[in-house]
């Protein structure tokens, strides 16, 4: 995924009364529930009935506006495309690269030998950390199709909820993109807020462990009784015949493929933050080699010989895995992108923008009040990246005369809110719901409740922390 979505940080104007847009924010909201979970209409279209509701409520033209161009259908159609180019490709070469691991007995390969040296208890403990390392240098969407082949035979092979197993790994990756540089979020919040990146570095990585703790172990234990679900078969490695692959790729061998993409991802970040000269060759060419679709992709043709090849699979063999990937996800990526058109739809009213407005004159501690931001944002539109922007670039003239560590601190408090209770306007929470076969109750069960904590821990921490910076 690229940094488009991040330039510039211009706020959207609202284009009615506060109370107008929060009536449009809400009927859409509840429509789209209603739509999917008492009339069983697909999430593709709730969500494009939650985008015209928005318009309605909210007075905006359906079409683009002949003055200003503005207009559901345009901004609708704008957020389905930019998600559907960013984590649709990421979507698909994922799924090759995740059933290249299946068919290939690697992701077995992998289980086993977690399995062998994890107790069922430790298996949870083992999750988060995985989910911590993956999401360092990864974008969670990215993180989560990797992850989802090993989450799927972890549970099935440790007869442990698909949930107990799953939540760690999402709490991991979810901490990580909100709340640690290099990802985009934290380093626009940082670049807005003029914070020092290796003393927030430092600072997100000491909130970010407890607080992947609290949301990932503990809280998904908690959450595996709520919600009981058994591991889809999106992933599966399909039923070989005696003259197909028997050799499963070693652990070692497995294991670098799967962290191979983590590792050219992680090589830009550093490029990124060591090297300032943005046309110094060896920036140039890790920047290039760790941009996340031609890290996917690198990884993928790699996969195809040190998995595919190596298991037996010739070209045909390694064609048909390939294409078998793609049936089962195309729902998915529907499903996102219309996810990311409703959010769209949403941000482009100005809802974020008056909400932040609104919490700004409320007289807080400036910790608390860039969490507030942030998660008022975060819930009217549906975006951390929104979120963060919009937040920090309000609390840029409350940080004079903060130290450097309180500053980070802020920064961290915006990471910690833009988290909070992902909902249907967070092309996220589809995205989790399809690929762990929850309803929409069974997601907000767990997956949102999980970003919750998750938020509330990270302030928790920020806070305790900031008793002795």
């Amino acid at each position: 995924m690229s940094l488009l979505p991040l330039a510039g940080t211009t706020l959207v104007q609202p284009v009615a009364d506060g109370w107008q847009l929060i009536l449009a924010a809400l009927s859409a909201i509840a429509v789209i529930v209603a739509l999917i979970t008492l009339v069983k209409v697909h999430p593709f279209l709730a969500l494009i009935a939650g985008a015209f509701t928005v318009g309605a409520v909210a007075g905006v033209n359906i079409l683009a506006d002949p003055d200003t161009g503005t207009g559901v259908l345009p901004s609708f159609a704008a957020g389905f495309g930019s998600t559907a180019a960013g984590v649709g490709i990421l979507i698909v070469l994922g799924a090759m690269f995740a059933k290249l691991l299946a068919d290939s007995g690697g992701a077995d390969q992998i289980v086993d030998t977690i399995v062998g040296h994890a107790s069922p208890r430790m298996l949870p403990w083992a999750m988060a950390l995985v989910g911590a390392i993956i999401g360092l240098p990864m974008f969670f969407e990215i993180g989560l199709v990797l992850l989802m082949p090993v989450i799927y035979l972890v549970a099935r092979r440790s007869q442990l909820s698909l949930i107990t197993v799953g939540i760690p790994a999402l709490a991991g990756l979810s901490a990580m993109h909100g709340l640690v540089p290099p990802h985009p979020g934290p380093l626009v919040a940082i670049g807005a807020l003029g914070a020092d990146l290796g003393t927030t570095l430092a600072l997100g990585v000491l909130v970010a462990v407890p607080t992947v703790v609290v949301a990932g172990p503990l809280f998904g234990r908690l959450a595996g009784q709520w919600v009981d679900v058994p591991a889809p078969s999106t992933f599966d490695a399909d039923v070989r015949d005696e003259a197909g692959a028997v050799r499963r790729p070693s652990f070692a061998v497995t294991l670098f493929t799967v962290l191979l993409p983590v590792a050219l991802m992680m090589g830009k970040a550093v490029a990124d933050i060591a090297v300032d000269d943005k046309t110094q060759p060896v920036r140039r060419v890790l920047d290039l080699l760790g941009e996340p679709i031609f890290a996917l992709s690198i990884a993928l043709v790699v996969a195809m010989f040190t998995l595919g090849k190596s298991s037996g699979m010739d070209r045909a063999a390694l064609s048909k895995v390939t294409g078998a990937s793609l049936g089962p996800i195309a729902g998915i990526l529907l499903i996102v992108a219309a996810g990311g058109g409703f959010k769209q739809v949403l941000v482009d009213t100005g809802l974020g923008t008056l909400l932040a407005e609104w919490a700004d004159d409320a007289n807080i501690s400036v910790l608390l009040l860039a969490w507030v931001l942030a998660v008022l944002i975060r819930l009217a539109t549906g975006s951390a990246t929104v979120a963060t922007i919009t937040a920090s670039s309000l609390m840029v003239g409350l940080v004079d005369g903060l130290s450097t560590g309180e500053t980070s601190l802020v920064v961290l408090a915006v990471g910690a809110g833009s988290v909070f209770f992902s909902h249907v306007n967070d092309a996220g929470f589809w995205l989790v719901k399809e690929y762990f076969g929850l309803s929409v109750g069974q997601t907000i069960k767990s997956w949102s409740i999980m970003e919750t904590v998750l938020s509330v821990s990270g302030l928790v921490f920020v806070l305790l922390l900031n008793l002795v910076i």
